[in-house]
């Protein structure tokens, strides 16, 4: 019952979903993540040194670039889902980072350094944040997925990822390094990218190509998803403590959900996303934020938090 109203909430009561997209709409917001035309269109747009694709994680607009060049190469098997890539199930992951910048929720919540900022370095992910190491299990770990998969061809170049000043031994940084450090993890989104990469399929067997069904597609990346939530979750429960009891609260509500949202195969393009991303809080939850009356949230963002609030509870209650 929760997921259902949680889904309904936020895809199918069209007005509401409407006057959403018309205030993003007025405020000047765009349907991309914030800086989607200056992230790397190429991965050789990234820093190349020492015979190695360098790139740094630990940047918005960089990592962002991670998430284009996912989408640019894997456009060829979306076409027949909209024009423009809309159609590509990858949009949910940088729509989400991108709504993880706008209300601050990648820079550093201890306020320690100024990484995050707008008064320091406003790019800088901080390492700090909770949502900000849970990400990277969603945006690296994919991307190097899709680099041994064999999404971008073959590469002249080796991927180097730089690892952040704190917390080095929490990250994997190259395809061989996260390989053997996290293998069910690679093989969960090398299983994903390789469903997409047809090359082998288009070529000789042209008919099946187009039996290529897009919940398939769905339930693979989705089963990749939860795996990275899953791995990702516990290793950073400590950084936790950096945010407020609501924000904590919140984090690992979405955390619960996203296992009820991939079960229903939600479709993560372009449109369905945002619609579905209108209704998540704008800032961060401080303390004396209290479900459901959070003054300066709208009604459906009210609904929405105590909906996965009441669905995580429900859950731990029931085992």
């Amino acid at each position: 019952f929760g997921i259902h109203a949680l889904l309904i909430a936020t895809v199918t009561l069209s007005p509401a979903t409407a006057a959403a997209r018309s205030e993003r709409d007025a405020i000047g917001d765009d349907v991309y993540p914030p800086l989607w035309d200056l992230a790397p269109e190429s991965l050789l747009d990234f820093l190349v040194k020492d015979n190695k694709i360098v790139i740094n994680a630990w940047n918005y607009q960089e990592r962002l670039g991670v998430y284009k060049n996912l989408l640019n190469s894997s456009a060829k098997y979306f076409t027949a889902f909209g024009p423009q890539n809309f159609g590509n199930i990858l949009w949910g992951l940088p729509l989400q980072h991108g709504w993880q910048f706008r209300t601050g929720r990648l820079a550093d919540p201890s306020s320690v350094t100024s990484c995050g900022y707008e008064d320091g370095d406003l790019l800088c992910i901080s390492v700090r944040s909770w949502w900000s190491c849970m990400n990277y299990y969603l945006a690296i770990i994919p991307f190097l997925g899709a680099v041994e998969a064999g999404l971008f061809g073959q590469l002249q170049y080796e991927i180097e990822i730089l690892p952040p000043e704190e917390q080095r031994a929490d990250f994997c940084y190259s395809v061989a390094d996260c390989r053997s450090r996290v293998p069910k993890l690679m093989d969960e989104w090398k299983a994903y990218f390789e469903v997409n990469n047809f090359t082998f399929f288009f070529h000789i067997f042209p008919a099946t190509f187009s039996s290529f069904k897009l919940d398939d597609a769905l339930r693979l990346m989705w089963r990749a998803h939860v795996a990275s939530i899953a791995y990702a979750l516990p290793k950073f429960q400590d950084s936790l403590k950096h945010l407020s009891d609501p924000e904590a609260n919140f984090g690992e509500d979405w955390a619960n959900a996203v296992d009820f949202i991939a079960a229903t195969h939600f479709s993560t393009d372009l449109q369905t996303t945002n619609n579905f991303q209108a209704f998540l809080p704008l800032r961060m939850l401080v303390e004396g934020d209290v479900l459901p009356s959070i003054s300066d949230f709208s009604p459906q963002q009210n609904k929405v938090l105590l909906s996965l609030r009441a669905l995580h509870k429900a859950n731990q209650l029931t085992g």
